[in-house]
């Protein structure tokens, strides 16, 4: 059996008297999309931003690869290949479609500041190489024809996809996806899992993900962890955690859900 791309062991967060995640064990394989369900408030944004490192587990280890990144901070994670999306969007509104992902290659092409000013044959190697980098990402995800349009003048279907493409365009080992298809409409969502599946074939990451939408998860996913309160209730292939009446109880005794 292939190592983990991604291990969470004991995994503890509390903010004040709350404790958001308990014990939590979690693992996510290599070209492998496993999602993380819960009911509302189960902790699952939590753990995905204590794996990115926006939030500190007061307990428990992370592991990336070989990589021991507990105490690694959230900018040295991502240069490590872990890079994660919003349930909010986060783009540039008053930036191009092109600069967007442009501005997510730059952690993979690096060029020395005073190189940049002198505009030397390096530097201007790698603004092409950017450049290039950039127009391929949109052409997968089919923003292409966009590439010159402002962020902020895109619908908002649109503006998922890019803030998916400014992320691939960094060169992951791991993809956290935040509740991708929240706001879309049922042809948006369908368009997404199918991007999200060639993603995992084409570009041979981990996926892990974090969404509302079951018939969505259901379909794409490998694997799925259940959360509840904080704690891991279930976890197995799509089909095993649906028959699982810890899942079944979890879900039907929640009001909000």
């Amino acid at each position: 059996m292939a190592e983990p791309l991604l291990l969470c062991q004991d995994v503890g967060v509390r903010f004040g008297g709350l404790q958001a995640l308990s014990g939590v064990e979690f693992k996510a394989a290599p070209g492998e999309i496993t999602a993380i369900i819960g009911p509302n408030g189960a902790g699952k944004t939590t753990l995905l931003n204590a794996i990115s490192g926006m939030v500190q587990a007061q307990r428990g280890t992370f592991r990336l690869g070989a990589d021991d990144i507990t105490r690694a901070q959230a900018h040295e994670r991502s240069r490590l290949g872990l890079v994660r999306t919003f349930q909010n969007l986060e783009i540039f509104s008053n930036m191009t479609v092109l600069e967007n992902v442009m501005t997510g290659c730059h952690s993979r092409f690096r060029v020395p500041a005073w190189s940049s000013l002198l505009r030397t044959r390096h530097s201007r190697a790698q603004e092409k190489a950017i450049l290039n980098a950039a127009l391929e990402v949109l052409d997968f995800v089919g923003l292409f024809e966009l590439a010159k349009y402002r962020a902020s003048d895109l619908p908002f279907g649109k503006q998922r996809l890019l803030e998916l493409a400014r992320a691939l365009a960094s060169g992951p080992r791991l993809l956290l996806l935040d509740e991708p298809a929240a706001g879309l409409n049922m042809s948006e969502t369908q368009v997404l899992a199918d991007l999200i599946l060639r993603v995992r074939e084409h570009f041979r990451l981990g996926i892990v993900l974090v969404e509302h939408d079951m018939d969505l998860v259901m379909r794409i996913s490998d694997q799925v962890m259940v959360l509840c309160f904080g704690q891991v209730i279930s976890c197995g292939t799509p089909a095993q955690v649906q028959r699982d009446p810890h899942v079944i109880s979890a879900y039907l005794g929640d009001d909000e859900d």
